[in-house]
């Protein structure tokens, strides 16, 4: 990943979606030919020259330093998976890993977390969105990526690729579009992992829409939610999602599917869990 022109991009693309009034400009009266701020208005924001920014802006400026992304950060309205995205497209995080990323592990005791997680939905994400494992409820709503060949276990192919995602998603396009935008964020934060390239090149392939979403340089770090499923047995089901990241790994992420005591979702929830239960579990 070239990070100059990350950066511009991104850069661009948040400058166009900032709305002068909101920035506390005034109307100066010149007529404006693009959508958002213009380059001088976020560069007198940020409190630096129009040339540095544009230099910013065009690839042609290296090493912006923490005060200068955070003055970018104020100036374009970032929101904080925003601004990380920033400081990791910057390089500003951490050093850069050379070589081959190694293959991540599930722990035991995370394995048998989810196993006694039986009465929600749960799964655990890896890097570039893998999905490194899973309960049975969450095969039953999602899909049982342990079933899949090993280079197919990852929610952002699924979710953009498998014809019967689409059928089962409520608001396909709002989710497809979220996972786009996890996996930019992955990509400034592992622009050396080849694995992520090759699953971007693929998607880029095989969904018709992917191009124009990755383009839009949207960013996002799951935290919490809302998901909504048709299953073809019980129905509608709306969940509350949490994602945790892992103290030990921070590229794993634990993402639980909570449902509202009382609700129709946990009635077909139940309902579900019965159904799908093993034969010697159930009453």
């Amino acid at each position: 990943m070239d990070r100059r022109a990350e950066i511009s991009d991104f850069l661009r693309t948040r400058r166009a979606r900032v709305r002068p009034q909101d920035a506390g400009l005034r109307d100066d009266g010149r007529v404006r030919r693009v959508p958002g701020l213009r380059r001088d208005e976020v560069a007198r924001l940020a409190n630096m020259s129009v040339e540095y920014y544009t230099r910013l802006e065009q690839g042609r400026a290296a090493n912006p330093s923490p005060e200068v992304l955070e003055a970018l950060a104020e100036a374009l309205r970032l929101d904080q998976a925003e601004r990380d995205h920033l400081v990791d497209l910057a390089g500003r995080r951490r050093p850069r890993k050379r070589g081959p990323i190694a293959a991540q592990r599930v722990r035991p005791g995370l394995l048998l977390m989810l196993q006694n997680l039986d009465g929600v939905p749960a799964f655990l994400l890896g890097r570039r969105m893998d999905v490194l494992a899973s309960n049975r409820l969450a095969k039953a709503v999602i899909a049982d990526f342990d079933a899949m060949p090993a280079k197919q276990r990852n929610m952002a192919r699924w979710s953009l690729l498998a014809p019967e995602a689409k059928e089962l998603v409520v608001d396909w396009e709002t989710m497809a579009r979220d996972n786009v935008a996890a996996l930019r964020y992955e990509a400034g934060r592992h622009p050396e992992d080849r694995q992520l390239a090759d699953l971007v090149g693929e998607l880029t392939l095989g969904c018709p829409e992917f191009s124009a979403w990755w383009n839009d340089h949207d960013v996002l770090r799951r935290t919490h939610g809302v998901k909504r499923y048709v299953n073809p047995l019980v129905g509608e089901l709306e969940f509350a999602y949490e994602a945790f990241a892992l103290p030990d790994d921070p590229d794993q992420s634990l993402c639980v599917y909570n449902v509202e005591p009382g609700s129709k979702s946990a009635e077909a929830l139940r309902l579900l869990d019965s159904w799908t239960a093993p034969a010697a579990q159930r009453p």
